[in-house]
């Protein structure tokens, strides 16, 4: 009997944790959307030239100084730096949001544009979110999977960079939406079934979900809705 009660309250201890993780990380992934939206006010009134006519050297610029904060905050996740290094991302990523952002604003329906995405992005959030909640599902076998499209993904945007093939960039988009709702899944059901304890962490991997559907849905919308009459 007693053994039995040790595994009931050490599964409602465990419960009871991620509980916490997920809701912290839920409320962390509110606050990290001021310092985007500030850093892409931001981007709206920058010139970003250099980065259009040096595309792969802006890219790889860029890349290493996101993964450098990214491995600042892994070291950091249990203090409050690592609270502070990750808004610091949220900001410079909602300030390279400015160059799709200023495209976008180019069309007469570009600000409807805009709202399309973020409205179609916290739809998929909110479904797939609320799927690996509820249900309870284990998603963790598709962490492979997802690896390998991610790096994949990652070449072919590197290709396309050189070759500026307009139909693959559309392809890579949508390919890259449904990359990052598997994500999605995967990273919210790691919090769930205690995979990920660090709600800081938890944060980041999904605010990188949602950043990266936000962009690639954005950027098919212009392309399949834009309106320059």
């Amino acid at each position: 009997m007693q053994p039995e009660i040790q595994l009931s309250n050490s599964t409602t201890q465990l419960e009871s944790t991620q509980n916490k993780v997920l809701r912290n990380t839920y409320m962390m992934l509110g606050l990290t959307m001021i310092p985007t939206v500030i850093g892409a006010y931001m981007g709206l009134n920058i010139n970003f030239a250099f980065m259009a006519q040096h595309p792969i050297l802006s890219l790889l610029g860029m890349l290493a100084v996101m993964f450098g904060m990214f491995m600042g905050i892994a070291a950091n996740r249990n203090n409050a730096l690592g609270v502070v290094l990750l808004l610091g991302v949220t900001f410079l990523l909602g300030l390279m949001l400015g160059p799709i952002l200023q495209a976008a604003l180019h069309f007469n329906n570009g600000a409807q544009l805009i709202g399309m995405a973020a409205g179609g992005t916290g739809a998929i959030f909110l479904t797939l979110s609320t799927i690996a909640t509820v249900t309870k599902k284990d998603f963790s076998f598709l962490g492979k999977f997802l690896m390998v499209g991610l790096v994949m993904l990652i070449l072919a945007s590197l290709a396309n960079a050189f070759f500026q093939v307009p139909v693959a960039s559309l392809a890579i988009s949508a390919i890259a939406i449904m990359l990052f709702a598997g994500y999605l899944l995967y990273d919210v059901s790691q919090i769930v079934h205690g995979g990920e304890t660090n709600y800081v962490m938890a944060t980041l991997a999904i605010y990188l979900d949602i950043y990266n559907i936000f962009v690639n849905l954005l950027n098919l919308l212009m392309a399949l809705s834009g309106d320059r009459d």
